[in-house]
């Protein structure tokens, strides 16, 4: 069993009969969708909205129930991954491209657990690139706004061709080397017109699992 998929089969324990269920989206997530849909076979009754297409497509799948957004009310509990954690429980979210979708959904979470290998936490954020999802007007402008608050900013590319996210938006890939101050830097970066939000999750998780390669899975809580 890999490290992210021994982290996402812990969080997968906190899931209850009748809970509301947010699902995350992601290679590690994808661990935690397919516990989950194991778990709905032996007989868990749980409702679900899921961060992506990809995974409401995986969730269909494996038969855990997706509920229409407008029908399922507030969540319990949304379990997701996370491209890089600090001591603060602060995340860099957004490497699969749906951080927008991934902060709505666990802003509507009453409990938000994070599920990472030891290689996503850090002691300063900043070594992975931060997802900003923008909007494709004038989206030029809006990229050299984002180079102008001190990082190096570049659309993500696939397969030849700018990265559209779920909501028919790019992602700009900004490289800060460093974030000291992830709650300024968040402020300034949703001041930018075009800029639809970035993957900055601040006071968002309650609880981080971490997986190491020694065995230890250590639990971080808010």
């Amino acid at each position: 069993m890999n490290l992210k998929q021994k982290a996402a089969e812990k969080a997968v324990e906190a899931i209850q009969d009748g809970m509301k269920v947010g699902l995350g989206t992601g290679s590690t997530a994808y661990w935690a969708i397919q516990k989950i849909g194991e778990r709905v076979a032996q007989g868990l009754h749980i409702q679900a909205v899921a961060t992506s297409q990809a995974s409401e497509d995986l969730a269909r799948e494996l038969g855990i129930p997706i509920i229409p957004f407008d029908q399922i009310g507030r969540l319990d509990v949304t379990i997701d991954g996370a491209d890089e954690v600090n001591e603060q429980l602060v995340l860099v979210k957004g490497g699969g491209g749906a951080l927008l979708r991934e902060k709505i959904v666990e802003s509507n979470s009453d409990r938000l657990i994070i599920i990472v290998d030891e290689s996503k936490d850090v002691k300063v954020l900043g070594t992975f690139p931060l997802p900003v999802e923008v909007v494709p007007f004038a989206s030029e402008w809006t990229l050299e706004a984002l180079r102008q608050t001190g990082c190096q900013a570049e659309w993500r590319i696939q397969d030849g061709e700018r990265f559209l996210t779920d909501n028919g938006n790019y992602i700009a890939d900004c490289r800060y080397g460093t974030i000291e101050n992830p709650q300024e830097l968040e402020i300034r970066l949703n001041q930018i017109p075009g800029v639809v939000d970035n993957g900055l999750f601040i006071n968002m998780a309650d609880q981080v699992i971490i997986a190491r390669a020694n065995g230890q899975i250590d639990i971080r809580n808010k």
